[in-house]
């Protein structure tokens, strides 16, 4: 179906809000073209009530339209007012609006009254509101004489100000004669009639120049009252000859200066009323006077203050609601309340209401032959009297119109022809004002016409309505329908809606919504049709908001915005700071997607907005940036309730800098002991602000706080006053009484001394007692002066003793001491340890025991026993004085103990010596001991030199350390071929007495490695190994040198270049075999390589491990030959590719590339004798010499 126009759509919703305005707009009555004839409207006039300023020429507004254009007159307080008569007074041309020219000649005052504009051309006359034209006026005050004021201390006071008469009203306010406003607060305020309040006086109030200024607006003009002087004195101050010279005239009041219950100043009595105009605001004012204060609240009578209209102001003396409407009357009650009673006061508020527009009458519009209606519809309290004009006239008195009939609020107008045209004037009154509207009636027979220009580009945000216009005129009304595309597929009304004004609204536009729509407008005597297109925009987004922050003073925030936006909108992306725009400050900085804030500061704190706009939205993102800090400083710091052992601290907290505070921490200064230094005394919670301290006796106290926060803590307070408490006996004694003597026949007593503030009192002393623990003595005390020992002679060696130290001073004695035991001085012990036992473990270890000498002789603390050991020293070295002495301490009562790290095969001696706190007694009778021998280290060095064809010469030296008595030397040694194979392993013994020794019957230009060690009857010591090469035989190099002269021929290179292509295809076909998972020979070796047989050789028993090219002695590399059978073996592990060759053809091409093949499994033959070292091939030794 077409989507065509209907009488009233309800589809609008409460989530289509801000559409509302705009649809009104445009549902509004219809719009006449100024091109077809049409009866006048007023456009533009002057307010009601118009007050000029008589210093300028005055202007009375009147606008309107029609067609033909209409002409203007005016009445003047009900009279035809002829402009043409007054040479001051014009009319602006092509239009009503009045100039009367008073600045050259005349006066306001001559032209007050009331005016009203008709409009008029041939379809009827429109009329302006009567418009009360008044002068504004700012009367200075009457003369009067202030008599000088003189009150009490806390009596009530109020001084008029009784401002002159103005229009409009003045402003009020009080002042001093600098222009300074006078401080207001709960007991002084200024009341709604200007008058100043004060519900009790104090002696600060006493001034010459309480003045009030009267400030009009419109003239802009200031009027000043004369000043008023009060004085306000204390009953103290009056003496009987000041109150003799006074009459009672001379007080202001005669009230009692004492504290009293409220009393009202303004409203009087218990209740009174008050009456209002709807939409205005209500200001109900209640002030009473009392001593103290009174404080003062509001209710409503049988209802609750409305919560989003209800103020208060004036220090809550004034209650205000704004928009005031009918439902807001009813009893109001204000009560004022003090330490001393209460009272209330009844407001009875009576709402009334000027008439206001329910359905004011719009334009109508009709074609020859229809019918219609104005209607005109107000309320107001009382009900307003509707009454009807037609172009200015009453319509009981206007020429008779057969197609009008009058119902009261309503004109039925039917069957109406051309001569029905005119403008109807409806007056809604009563005794609080009226209202006046005008709408005309023009009957007019037209063909539809759009009005909204062709082609009207809209774009529009994706997911937001569309509102396309197709804003249309006719007579009769056209039907409206829409389609869209160039095929003219009609609109179905379940998605679109269509008001009555012809715009067409999508409710959520569409991607798909793009397009081109046609609007057409049909009546019986034609049509039009117009076309739009519509665009669809991807919407802004903030796609990285800022985020909250908190930030330390000085420190610098950085907040990021980052914008996505359709490719055809350019968004310009604006910073705002609490809804202001940022503040011009270096330390801004804007760059693409960041704000940044350097050095920030306090006033820095607040809401900083993104804000990103283009010309179809806007979006916007914010975040809170908190400056926080450390709290400053406590400050007002003062001390209360001050007591012996007590005092009450309190403190105003600093600014907490946006962070809580968490504690206070309170410390001290001892001015009298230990001036300029703080100690901590106490912490509590950030929300006290006092705090009761412990004090001590004698203390001369100074106390300072600091606040802390999550930031840190501030700067400490200033100090508080100084507050000395009285002198105590101590009530604790010294610590760490201790009693040791430093020669043997004193006793040593120390202690630490009680600080300053410990002391309690004046003339700090101590009592030191003591006596033998074990006798019968009575306590021997002395007192001393404040110090930290004292030195008892003559007491007997290291005898036990009981001590105390009690403090005193000049008020008594601390508590009784805690007694403590020591010792007199120690001396050195005088028995030596006895029945010395020495027992060898092994080569390297010997057990020492000894029987403990008597308590009695050590004569001190037994600290242990210590052994003193030393090797004797060879003849080459007994010529030495020094003899290295070492020393093992065994702690408290051990009788034995272990000498690790002894040196094999020597000769030791040792004694064994008590030891106290003195030092060392006398020792014990020399033990001796030997060690058995041990396995010697390996030989010094070894050296392999005159190398030839078939032989090979060692020289050594012994070891530096042999450990015992060499038996003989171990010579191992074995071949290694040029794929690093090792060949049989020979074993040789020498004699001890060697230091050189030959092989013989070696194979030429071969490898070996040598591995040796010494012996004594304990085993075999460490090896050193070696390896060496024999010389080359000269024949043997003459033919590998004719070989090498073959291998330089042409044939023999390409021979070998096919046979290396040959081997590389074979290489090739054994790596996809592989890859696939086959089974191949290397393989088959793998899995056969477990030898029961194989063992590695160790050291401990002369076996030898693999072999390695290193010099250390690291595991041998694969495919090393055991010792035991000469055979070679294989171990587990596939890393060398040697095992996988056969023969000789294992071998390596000069570039290192593996040239054998791989072969399938094959038992390996023993190697005797020299088979394993048989003469190379020609290529074998060209390789060699490479």
């Amino acid at each position: 179906m077409q989507l065509k126009i209907m009488p009233k759509k309800k589809r609008l919703s409460a989530g289509r809000v801000p559409l509302i305005l705009f649809l009104c707009q445009m549902i509004s009555a219809l719009e006449v073209p100024l091109d077809l004839v049409q009866p006048p409207t007023i456009t533009q006039q002057s307010p009601k009530d118009y007050i000029i300023d008589p210093r300028e020429n005055i202007v009375i507004q009147c606008e309107a339209k029609g067609k033909p254009p209409p002409s203007f007159s005016w009445t003047r307080n009900g009279t035809h007012f002829d402009i043409d008569k007054d040479p001051l007074v014009t009319m602006k041309p092509g239009s009503g609006t009045l100039i009367i020219n008073i600045m050259s000649e005349g006066k306001a005052e001559t032209y007050e009254g009331v005016y009203q504009c008709t409009a008029r051309n041939e379809r009827g006359a429109a009329i302006s509101n009567n418009i009360v034209v008044r002068p504004s006026r700012s009367p200075l005050w009457t003369k009067e004489k202030l008599e000088p004021i003189t009150l009490r201390n806390g009596q009530s006071l109020v001084l008029p100000c009784r401002p002159p008469v103005g229009l409009p009203p003045p402003i009020i306010f009080w002042m001093d004669n600098s222009f300074q406003r006078l401080p207001q607060s709960e007991r002084v305020s200024q009341g709604l009639n200007g008058d100043l309040y004060f519900s009790n006086v104090l002696p600060e109030d006493t001034r010459e120049d309480y003045i009030c200024y009267a400030r009009f607006n419109h003239t802009q003009t200031i009027q000043q009252k004369q000043p008023i002087s009060v004085k306000v004195i204390s009953v103290d101050e009056l003496n009987d000859t000041i109150a003799a010279n006074l009459s009672d005239t001379e007080f202001y009041s005669a009230k009692s200066s004492r504290e009293r219950p409220p009393t009202f100043l303004t409203p009087e009595g218990n209740a009174s009323n008050k009456e209002e105009l709807r939409g205005n605001v209500l200001s109900l004012e209640c002030i009473a006077e009392g001593l103290p204060t009174p404080i003062i609240y509001w209710i409503k009578e049988d209802g609750i203050l409305p919560i989003n209209r209800t103020f208060y102001k004036n220090f809550k003396k004034t209650l205000q609601i704004i928009h005031v409407s009918e439902a807001d009357s009813g009893n109001y009650q204000c009560i004022a309340k003090n330490a001393l009673g209460a009272i209330h006061h009844t407001i009875s508020v009576t709402v009334k209401a000027a008439p206001y527009w329910i359905m004011a009458p719009q334009n109508l519009v009709l074609s020859p032959g229809e019918d219609g209606t104005l209607i005109c519809r107000a309320n107001g309290k009382p009900k307003p009297r509707i009454s009807w004009l037609t172009n200015g006239v009453p319509v009981e008195i206007a020429p008779d119109d057969p197609s009008r009939k009058i119902d009261g609020d309503t004109i039925i107008f039917s069957n109406v022809q051309e001569r029905s045209s005119a403008v109807y004037q409806c007056n809604a009154s009563n005794e609080y004002g009226y209202l006046l509207a005008n709408a005309f009636v023009n009957v007019l027979a037209e063909q539809p016409r759009i009005l909204t220009p062709t082609n009207t580009l809209y774009q529009v945000i994706a997911n937001r309505p569309a509102l396309l216009d197709c804003a249309f005129f006719g007579s009769p009304l056209p039907t409206i329908e829409w389609f869209k595309g160039a095929k003219g597929s009609a609109l179905h009304e379940d998605i679109y809606v269509l008001h009555e004004n012809g715009t067409l609204e999508i409710p959520v536009a569409q991607k798909d919504s793009t397009g081109t729509y046609t609007c057409v407008a049909r009546n019986k005597l034609g049509m039009a049709k117009n076309e739009v297109h519509l665009e669809i925009k991807d919407p802004t987004r903030i796609i990285k908001q800022p985020e909250y922050a908190v930030v330390q003073r000085g420190s610098t925030v950085s907040f990021e915005c980052k914008v996505k936006h359709d490719h055809t909108l350019i968004p310009t992306v604006i910073w705002l700071k609490d809804n202001s725009e940022l503040p011009s400050d270096e330390r801004f900085t804007v760059d693409k997607d960041h704000l940044v804030i350097a050095d920030v500061s306090d006033d820095d704190s607040g809401t900083y907005t993104c804000m990103a706009n283009t010309t179809l939205d806007n979006v916007s993102a914010s975040a809170v940036l908190s400056v926080v800090d450390v709290p400053n400083p406590p400050f007002d710091l003062e001390l209360t309730n001050p007591l012996d052992k007590s005092v009450q601290l309190s403190w105003t907290p600093g600014d907490d800098n946006n962070s809580p505070i968490t504690k206070f921490i309170i410390e001290y200064e001892d001015t009298m002991h230990e001036a300029g230094l703080w100690h901590h005394h106490t912490e509590v919670s950030g929300t006290q602000t006092t705090a009761q301290l412990k004090l001590s006796p004698y203390v001369n106290y100074s106390f300072r706080v600091m606040a802390e926060n999550s930031i840190g803590r501030s700067l400490p307070s200033e100090a508080s006053e100084q507050y000395l408490t009285k002198a105590a006996e101590p009530d604790k004694n010294p610590m760490a009484v201790e009693g040791l003597g430093s020669e043997p026949d004193n006793l040593v007593i120390t202690w630490k001394p009680l600080n300053g503030f410990e002391s309690n009192g004046p003339g700090l002393q101590y009592k030191v007692s003591w006596r033998q623990k074990d006798g019968d003595d009575e306590w021997t005390s002395v007192v001393v002066a404040n110090v930290s020992k004292y030195i008892v002679s003559g007491t007997p060696t290291f005898v036990p003793y009981l001590i105390k130290v009690q403090a005193l001073n000049d008020v008594g004695f601390a508590p009784e001491p805690a007694i403590v035991m020591g010792h007199s001085g120690e001396d050195l012990p005088m028995v030596a340890p006895g029945n010395v036992r020495v027992t060898v473990v092994n080569s390297t270890l010997a057990e020492v025991h000894w029987d403990p000498v008597p308590l009695k002789s050590i004569r001190g603390h037994l600290q242990g026993y210590r052994i003193y050991y030393w090797k004797a020293q060879s003849p080459s070295k007994r010529n030495r004085r020094h003899i290295e002495k070492k020393i093992l301490t065994f702690q408290g009562s051990k009788t034995h103990g272990m000498l690790p790290g002894l040196e094999p095969f020597s000769h030791y001696t040792l004694n064994v010596r008590v030891v106290n706190g003195k030092g060392e007694g006398p020792a014990s009778a020399d033990q001796v001991f030997n060690t058995p021998e041990g396995v010697p280290s390996a030989p010094s060095s070894l050296k392999i030199v005159n190398p030839t064809l078939d032989s090979l010469t060692l020289e050594w030296d012994p070891p530096s350390h042999p450990n015992g008595i060499l038996t003989e030397y171990t010579l191992k040694y074995q071949p290694i071929n040029s794929t690093h194979e090792l060949g049989p392993l020979v074993d040789l013994k020498i004699p001890a007495n060697k230091t050189r020794w030959t092989l013989k019957n070696l194979n030429f230009s071969t490898r070996y490695k040598f591995y040796f060690y010494a012996q004594t009857s304990a085993g075999s010591g460490s090896q050193i190994t070696e390896e060496a090469v024999t010389t080359m035989d000269e024949g043997k190099m003459a033919m590998a040198s004719r070989q090498v002269d073959i291998a330089t021929q042409g044939w023999f290179i390409g021979l070998m270049c096919a046979v290396a292509l040959l081997i590389l295809i074979l290489l090739i076909v054994c790596f996809i075999r592989r890859n696939k998972g086959g089974k191949y020979p290397v393989k088959e070796k793998e899995d056969a390589r477990a030898d029961p047989e194989i063992q590695p050789m160790k050291e401990d028993d002369g076996t030898f491990g693999e072999y390695s090219d290193a010099e250390d002695h690291k595991p041998l590399k694969k495919g090393s030959r055991t010792p035991s059978d000469r055979t070679v073996k294989k171990e587990d592990s596939d890393d060398s590719l040697v095992d996988y060759g056969e023969g000789v053809n294992g071998q390596f091409n000069e570039d290192g590339s593996f040239i054998g093949q791989y072969s399938g499994k094959k038992e390996k033959e023993p190697a005797e004798g020299n088979e394993s070292s048989e003469a190379p091939s020609p290529v074998n030794a060209m390789n060699s010499f490479v």
